[in-house]
C-alpha cells in the first residue's frame, strides 16, 4: 500500500497542452518543431544518459489527464476520439452501471487518461498472457525508445491508488489479464509506482478468479512472497478447490514469520465445505491453529467453522461451537442453523434437531424449505412415519412450497414403510402442485424397491418415468445397473449401460465401479477385467476404489502376479493405496493361508502412517480361525486390542470360532465372559458358534443350555442356530440307545 510520492501532482494547466495549440496550422507547427530543435537538447531526470526530443504537438503522448476533464478546453473531435478509445478497453466505459457507485474509479477517470498507455502496449495486437517467457521479464532498461520514454514521463506523477484503481479494471476481464500483466511489467521497468506488492496481488487474485491458478503461482516467484501475496494466493487455491497447496501455503507464511488471517482460514473452511473434503478431524487442527495465533473471530469465519463441523457429521462440536458464539454475541446465519439441523437429523438425534428448528422459529426468522427438510430427514431416517407427514403438512399450512427433495423424503419414508401405493400418489401429488417429478426422485424409489429386494418393480419404475416424460439421468442409471448387479441380473445391467451410452450420458466412476464390482462377486472376473480396461479407454481413470475391487478380484483367483503388478500401477498413477486396500490385502491373503505376506501388509501399512482398522484385524483373525490356528489368532487380538482398537462383535466371534475349530471349548466361553463383562451383547452368531464349539469335543448335553440362553438374552434363534440344537439333540438320543 506505498504510495510514491517523490513527485508532486503536475496542475492541469502545466500538463494539458491547449488544445488551441493543437488546432493551428500545420506551418506554425511546422515552424515550432523548427525552433525547438534549435533548443538544447532536454536531459531526462530518471535517465541520464538519454537524450530526446520532445514532441509537445503529438496527439498520441498527451498527458494522463482525461478527456473527459477538460472538454472546455478540448474540441470536440478530439474529446471524442479519445474518450472512444479509452472506452474500448475492458472495464473503462464511463457509462456503464458497475462502475457509476466506484467514486474512486470515477474520480480516476475524470482525472487520468490511460488509453495512451494500453494503446502502447497493445500496439503489436492482443497481451498475452505469457508468464513462463524469457521475454515476461521487466528488468530497468539500459536504453530507451524516445517514444516510450516519452510516455514514462508523462505517467511519472500518476499516484499509486489510481494504478491500482486501472489494474483493478482490467483484472474484471479474462480477456484484458495479459494486458494488466503488461502494465504492472512496464511500470516496474520505469519504476513507477513503488506498491508493487499490491499489484502483484490484485494480478494473483485476478487469476486465482480466472482458474489459471498454475499462472498465479508462476506470477507469485516473480516477488518475495509477503503477506499481501501470501493471502492472494491461498485465496486463489481455496477458490480452485487446491484445498491441499492452501494449507501447505499456510504453513510455509508461518514458518517465514508472519502470521495468517481470519479470511484464509475462512476461503479454505468454504473451500473444504464446497468440495465436500472436509473431515471434523482437519476442522479440529485447523481450529487449534486459529487459537494458537490468536485470531480474532469473526462472524463469518464463525458460522464458516461451525458449518464445517456439521457437514463433516459432528453435530456436537458444531453446537459447541454455537454457545460459545452467541456467549459473545455473534450470530449464527440461517444457513448454519439448517446445516446443523441437517447434521443432527443424519445422526438421529431428531429431538435435538426439532429444538434448534424451534429456536430458529422463536427467533423470528421464518423456515423455508431447506429448514424442514433439514428435519424431515431426521423423520424419515428415525421417526415414525407420522411424523414425517405431519412436517409435510405443517409446510403446506404455513405456506412454505414443498420442493423435490421435499417429496423424494416423503417417498423415501413411505417405501421404507412398504407403502407403495402411498409413495405413488405422491408422484401425483407433485404433478398437482406443477412440481415435476425429476430423475432424483424416481432414483429414491427404485432405491427403496432395491434395498427390499423388489428388484423386479425396476420395469415398472422406468414406464412410469416415460409416462411423464422424465428422462433418466446419470444418477438414475447408476441405481439402476446396481440393482440389477445386486440380484446377479448382469444381462439386464448390461443392456441398461447400453441404452446410457447410446443416450449420450457419460458413465462415471461410480458407474464402472458397479459394473466391475457386480461381476466380480458373481464371479465373472474375466469381464470384470475387460470392464476395467474400457473404463480406462474412455478415459475415466480408476480410483482407489476401482484399484480395491480388481485387488480383491485378483486375490480371489490367487492370481498373486497380476495383483503386484496393479499395486505398481495404482501407485505409478498417483493413487495412494489407503486403509480398505491394505484390509483388502490382508483378507485375501489370509484367505489362501499365505500369513506372512498378510503380516508384511500390515506392517508396510503402519510404516506409511496408516492406522489399521477393526475391520482388517478381523479379516486376519477369521482367516486364523478358519485354519484353525487359534494361538495365530489370539496374537493378532492382542496386537488389535494394543493399537487402541477395540475388539468389535465381529473380532471376538471370529475368536470364538478359532478356539472352536481348534478343539479348545474353554477358552470358548472365556471369550464369551469376556464379552459380557465388557458391554459387547453376544449375538445370535456367538451362541451358535459356541454351540458348535461344544459339539465338536462331543459335548452334546451342554448345547440346549447355551440354546436357552441365547433366548433368554433376546436373540432369536436362525436356521443354523436351529440347525445346532437338532443335532446335538440326534447325538444325545443315540447315545442313550447305544447305552
Amino acid at each position: 500500500r506505498h504510495v510514491h510520492t517523490s513527485s508532486q501532482p503536475q496542475t492541469i494547466s502545466s500538463l494539458v497542452t491547449p488544445l488551441a495549440k493543437k488546432e493551428t496550422s500545420k506551418k506554425k507547427t511546422s515552424k515550432k518543431k523548427t525552433m525547438l530543435l534549435l533548443q538544447p537538447p532536454l536531459v531526462s531526470s530518471r535517465f541520464h544518459s538519454l537524450y530526446f526530443i520532445p514532441r509537445p504537438n503529438h496527439g498520441f503522448f498527451q498527458p494522463p489527464i482525461s478527456a473527459f476533464s477538460a472538454t472546455a478546453s478540448c474540441s470536440p473531435s478530439s474529446s471524442s476520439s479519445s474518450s472512444s478509445y479509452f472506452s474500448s478497453w475492458n472495464g473503462f466505459d464511463a457509462s456503464e452501471e458497475e462502475d457509476e457507485h466506484d467514486e474512486f474509479s470515477v474520480e480516476v477517470r475524470r482525472l487520468y487518461d490511460f488509453s495512451p498507455l494500453l494503446k502502447f502496449l497493445s500496439r503489436l495486437g492482443p497481451v498475452e498472457l505469457a508468464l513462463d517467457s524469457e521475454d515476461s521479464k521487466s528488468d530497468s532498461p539500459d536504453s530507451l525508445d524516445p517514444v516510450e520514454f516519452e510516455l514514462a514521463e508523462s505517467y511519472k506523477a500518476v499516484p499509486a491508488p489510481y494504478w491500482h484503481s486501472l489494474l483493478k479494471s482490467l483484472c474484471s476481464s479474462k480477456s484484458s489479464l495479459g494486458l494488466a500483466y503488461a502494465v504492472v511489467s512496464w511500470l516496474q521497468k520505469h519504476n513507477l509506482c513503488f506498491s508493487y506488492e499490491l499489484l502483484y496481488s490484485i494480478l494473483i487474485h485476478a487469476l486465482g478468479r480466472s482458474e489459471k491458478l498454475y499462472e498465479a503461482f508462476l506470477l507469485s516467484q516473480r516477488q518475495t512472497l509477503t503477506p499481501l501475496t501470501y493471502n492472494a494466493l491461498i485465496g486463489a487455491c481455496a477458490r480452485n478447490n487446491d484445498i491441499e497447496k492452501a494449507l501447505n501455503l499456510i504453513s510455509r507464511m508461518r514458518q517465514d514469520g508472519y502470521q495468517s488471517d481470519f479470511v484464509n482460514y475462512s476461503l479454505v473452511i468454504q473451500a473444504l465445505t464446497r468440495s465436500n473434503k472436509i473431515d471434523s478431524a482437519l476442522l479440529q487442527r485447523l481450529y487449534r491453529e486459529i487459537e494458537r495465533d490468536k485470531l480474532e473471530f469473526d462472524v463469518q469465519l464463525v458460522n464458516d467453522i461451525i458449518m464445517g463441523f456439521a457437514k463433516s457429521g459432528d453435530p456436537s462440536r458444531a453446537l459447541q461451537l454455537l454457545g460459545m458464539a452467541q456467549a459473545t454475541g455473534l450470530s449464527a446465519k440461517t444457513a448454519t442453523l439448517v446445516s446443523i439441523i441437517s447434521a443432527l437429523a443424519n445422526s438421529g438425534r431428531t429431538l435435538e434437531a426439532e429444538a434448534l428448528f424451534e429456536e430458529l422459529r422463536q427467533s423470528g426468522i421464518k423456515p423455508r424449505t431447506k429448514a424442514y427438510n433439514a428435519l424431515l430427514k431426521g423423520y424419515v431416517k428415525t421417526g415414525p412415519l407420522k411424523d414425517a407427514e405431519s412436517m409435510v403438512s405443517e409446510m403446506e399450512k404455513r405456506g412454505v412450497s414443498p420442493d423435490e427433495h421435499t417429496y423424494s423424503l416423503l417417498i423415501d419414508a413411505y417405501v421404507n414403510a412398504g407403502r407403495w401405493e402411498s409413495a405413488r400418489i405422491v408422484l401425483k401429488e407433485m404433478e398437482a402442485g406443477d412440481v415435476q417429478p425429476n430423475s432424483f426422485v424416481f432414483s429414491r424409489l427404485l432405491a427403496g424397491y432395491r434395498d427390499r429386494g423388489e428388484w423386479q418393480k425396476t420395469f415398472q419404475v422406468l414406464k412410469e418415468m416415460k409416462s411423464i416424460g422424465v428422462k433418466p439421468d446419470r444418477q438414475f442409471y447408476n441405481v439402476v445397473i446396481d440393482t440389477f448387479g445386486k440380484f446377479n441380473c448382469l444381462d439386464h445391467a448390461m443392456t441398461t449401460f447400453d441404452r446410457m451410452l447410446s443416450e449420450g450420458i457419460e458413465p462415471d466412476r461410480v458407474t464402472w465401479n458397479t459394473l466391475i464390482d457386480c461381476h466380480c462377486k458373481h464371479g465373472r472376473h474375466i469381464v470384470a477385467e475387460e470392464m476395467f480396461e474400457a473404463m480406462e479407454k474412455r478415459g475415466c481413470l480408476p480410483c482407489a476404489t476401482t484399484y480395491n475391487i480388481m485387488i480383491n478380484s485378483y486375490g480371489d483367483q490367487e492370481r498373486w502376479d497380476d495383483m503386484r503388478r496393479l499395486l505398481g500401477k495404482m501407485k505409478s498413477q498417483g493413487v495412494l493405496p489407503n486403509v480398505v486396500t491394505h484390509t483388502t490385502l490382508v483378507d485375501v491373503y489370509g484367505k489362501s493361508g499365505r500369513f506372512n505376506d498378510a503380516i508384511d501388509c500390515l506392517e508396510e501399512m503402519k510404516s506409511v502412517g496408516l492406522k489399521p482398522s477393526s475391520t482388517m484385524y478381523n479379516a486376519l483373525i477369521n482367516a486364523y480361525a478358519q485354519r484353525g490356528l487359534s494361538e495365530q489368532a489370539v496374537n493378532a487380538f492382542r496386537v488389535m486390542t494394543s493399537d487402541g482398537l477395540k475388539p468389535s462383535l465381529l473380532a471376538l466371534n471370529s475368536l470364538i470360532n478359532a478356539f472352536g475349530e481348534d478343539r479348545r471349548d474353554a477358552e470358548a466361553f472365556a471369550v464369551l465372559q469376556y464379552m459380557k463383562e465388557n458391554g459387547v451383547n453376544p449375538d445370535v452368531v456367538t451362541y451358535t458358534t459356541l454351540m458348535k464349539a461344544l459339539i465338536r469335543v462331543d459335548k452334546f448335553q451342554k448345547v440346549p443350555g447355551v440354546y436357552e440362553e441365547m433366548i433368554m438374552s433376546g436373540c432369536k434363534p436362525d436356521r443354523k442356530a436351529r440347525s445346532m440344537l437338532r443335532s446335538a439333540l440326534r447325538y444325545m438320543k443315540q447315545t442313550l440307545k447305544a447305552s
